[in-house]
């Protein structure tokens, strides 16, 4: 019996090393797995967003930039969609493997377990007889040493009873391991056909794009006429938002000039009025002086006339007075001055200030001036979307969003301009302190000059563009009379 005692341990804690194995193994890529997916949801309902653009635009008679640019954004998220499905393969054939390795690794631990459980049977079976167990307890040489040799032949047939639940356990944990094999493969093949059909998606998309580009490019005079159109309206544009910035600037400094002067003159009466009083009770000082002194001298004629005069003492000679030293005092080393805000003259008050300091403090977290829509053009400068030879300014970002839809105040402020612009529609300029935000492209405006609007609050409808059948507002920051890019203050959807 003692041939069976180094198997007790090993065999005991077979199966929890290998459930430990497998749990280590099926944890590890699971946040990567959750943030894949979530991508893979997040890119297919951008494509949904793009094909609905494209379908809008596709009402149009004729092919335009809105359908080319929406066709490549398609082919932009398609092509990420594709990637992001590889990597839910790669993550499925590492699975694969894992499973694979440990069917096999259990089908061998099962395999041993089946072979000592045998061993154990035919000793058992060898030794079955009643008169050996108790020849095996009698034949202690003390009692307590027979105790023990009773004592451990209860715990080997307990030890036989947990062998057999360890063969069951470790087969349920095999059949559940190849259970999640067989998935993991059919999740494969569909993730496999999925891409394949993406694929095709993909190659018909680029076929479509190609296509309209080259309509597009059939009628590469009308589309350099119509930037050059662009262009003057933004010219148009900047120029009158320029305009309204000076404005604001000169009469920030106007009636910073004022206020200016009217402390001066504020101070200099003050000063005056403060002259003034000191001059009256310095003479009344000096009346109320000269009183004191003349009766002081009636009063000591009177008394000279009845005493008589005293004879003069010597006064001791005065000894000098030395004087201490004085110790030179340690001055406290002054902390080095925090850094000041530059002074800006439409920061002048501070309500300017304070709204300035607000509109950046929610750099990044601003919100969108419609409820839906995506950008179509971008800050800065960058090629046409058809004949790349020529180069397109934007001042700011222009978003395709629903036809009239309401387009709102992405800060608190006060309206400081609303005028139509021609070929632009109506344009509203709102001022944030130094800061200002303008809305071109407006179908209709519900503000007017002077108006204190707040944040999310429906100043307008987006306009209409026929070519594309979509509605458009451009957006605009300024920090004083620079231009900041947009996309850099509202948050990301």
């Amino acid at each position: 019996m003692k041939k069976i005692i180094p198997f007790v341990l090993v065999i005991w804690l077979m199966p929890a090393l290998v459930v430990a194995q497998q749990n280590a193994g099926q944890q590890q890529p699971a946040q990567s797995r959750e943030d894949l997916e979530r991508r893979k949801k997040e890119l297919q309902h951008e494509i949904d967003e793009a094909n609905a653009q494209l379908q809008e635009t596709k009402k149009s008679t004729k092919e335009s930039l809105g359908q080319l640019r929406a066709l490549r954004d398609k082919i932009t998220l398609r092509s990420k969609l594709i990637n992001s499905i590889n990597d839910e393969i790669n993550f499925i054939n590492g699975d694969i493997n894992t499973a694979n390795r440990d069917v096999n690794t259990l089908r061998k631990d099962l395999d041993t377990l089946k072979a000592q459980y045998a061993q154990l049977v035919v000793y058992a079976y060898k030794n079955r007889s009643a008169y050996d167990m108790m020849n095996f307890v009698f034949s202690a040489s003390s009692f307590n040493d027979a105790v023990k040799r009773f004592q451990y032949l209860k715990q080997y047939r307990e030890y036989r009873r947990r062998q057999a639940d360890n063969i069951v356990s470790t087969q349920a944990l095999l059949n559940k391991k190849i259970q999640h094999l067989e998935s993991q493969r059919v999740k494969r093949g569909d993730a496999l056909k999925t891409e394949e059909d993406q694929r095709a998606t993909l190659e018909a998309d680029k076929k479509e794009k190609d296509e309209v580009l080259n309509k597009l490019k059939g009628r590469e005079k009308e589309l350099v006429q119509d930037i050059n159109q662009r262009k003057k309206d933004a010219q148009k544009v900047q120029i009158a938002i320029r305009n309204v910035i000076r404005r604001e600037i000169e009469e920030a400094r106007r009636k910073a000039m004022e206020e200016e002067a009217a402390r001066k003159k504020a101070a200099e009466e003050k000063k005056r009025r403060d002259e003034e009083a000191r001059k009256a009770a310095a003479a009344a000082a000096a009346e109320k002086a000269r009183a004191a002194a003349a009766e002081k001298a009636n009063n000591a004629n009177n008394t000279t006339n009845n005493t008589p005069t005293p004879a003069p003492v010597e006064k001791p000679a005065e000894k000098p007075v030395e004087k201490p030293v004085e110790k030179p005092v340690e001055k406290p080393a002054t902390p080095a001055p925090a850094p000041t805000r530059s002074e800006n003259v439409l920061e002048a008050t501070p309500e300017a200030l304070a709204l300035s300091e607000s509109f950046e403090a929610n750099r990044g977290k601003l919100p969108w001036p419609v409820d839906a829509g995506n950008i179509i053009e971008h800050f800065g400068i960058h090629q046409h979307a058809v004949m790349e030879h020529i180069t397109v300014p934007t001042d700011g970002i222009v978003i395709a969003t629903t036809k009239g839809g309401p387009v709102k105040s992405i800060f608190e402020g006060e309206v400081k301009s609303v005028v139509v612009m021609p070929g632009m529609g109506y344009m509203i300029i709102i001022r944030h302190g130094q800061y200002f935000t303008t809305y071109v492209r407006l179908q209709t405006t519900r503000v007017k000059k002077g108006d204190m609007v707040k944040t999310g609050q429906v100043i307008g409808t987006a306009s209409v563009n026929e070519i594309e059948n979509t509605g458009e507002v451009e957006l605009q920051i300024w920090k004083g009379i620079t231009k900041q890019n947009p996309e850099q203050w509202i948050r990301r959807r």
